[in-house]
C-alpha cells in the first residue's frame, strides 16, 4: 500500500484487529520511507452477478425486487420477517458464492421457489402460479401434488 503522506510504495503493518463484527480488518501501518503512521480498513468485496433475463437483456441484480416478489407471495401468511430476511440473505449468498458474473433469471426464480417451499406452502404455490404461468386448475393441482410428494418421507 502506498503511503498517503509521501507516496512511497512500501509500508508495513504494525497492528491488525477485527472490527464491525468481524466484517472488516483495521490495520495500523507505518511508512518505511517517512515513518508516518496511518490506519486502513479492509473488507471483502462481494459482487452479486448480473441477471440475464428471458429476453437476453442483462440487468443488475436488484435485491429490492427479490424482497418485493417474496413479500407479495407471503402476503397475509404467518411467516416472520426474520425468516424472510434469512431466506433472502441465503439466496444472495448462493448467488455471490457461485462465482458467476452473470446468472439467468430462471435460476433466481428456482432459488426463490425452493426457499418459499421451506417457509410456507401456500406462498410457494402463489409464486409458482405466476412464475410458471399456470393456465388452469390442473396446473395448480399438479404443482401441489409435486409439493406433497417432496414432503412425504421416502421409504
Amino acid at each position: 500500500m502506498h503511503c498517503p503522506f509521501c507516496r512511497a510504495p512500501d509500508t508495513k503493518v504494525i497492528d491488525s484487529r477485527l472490527v464491525g463484527d468481524g466484517e472488516q480488518v483495521r490495520r495500523r501501518r507505518e511508512c518505511i520511507a517517512c515513518a508516518e503512521r496511518f490506519t486502513t480498513f479492509e473488507g471483502a468485496e462481494l459482487v452479486t452477478p448480473r441477471v440475464i433475463k428471458s429476453d437476453n437483456t442483462r440487468v443488475p441484480f436488484d435485491d429490492n425486487k427479490l424482497r418485493k416478489s417474496m413479500m407479495h407471495a407471503l402476503q397475509k401468511r404467518p411467516v416472520s420477517i426474520e425468516k424472510i430476511d434469512r431466506a433472502i440473505q441465503l439466496i444472495q449468498h448462493k448467488l455471490r458464492a457461485s462465482g458467476e458474473r452473470e446468472v439467468k433469471s430462471r435460476l433466481i426464480g428456482e432459488m426463490v421457489m425452493t426457499e418459499l417451499a421451506k417457509l410456507d406452502k401456500v406462498a410457494y404455490v402463489r409464486f409458482a402460479s405466476v412464475y410458471r404461468d399456470f393456465q388452469d386448475v390442473d396446473a395448480f393441482r399438479a404443482e401441489i401434488d409435486k409439493l406433497n410428494q417432496r414432503d412425504e418421507p421416502q421409504a
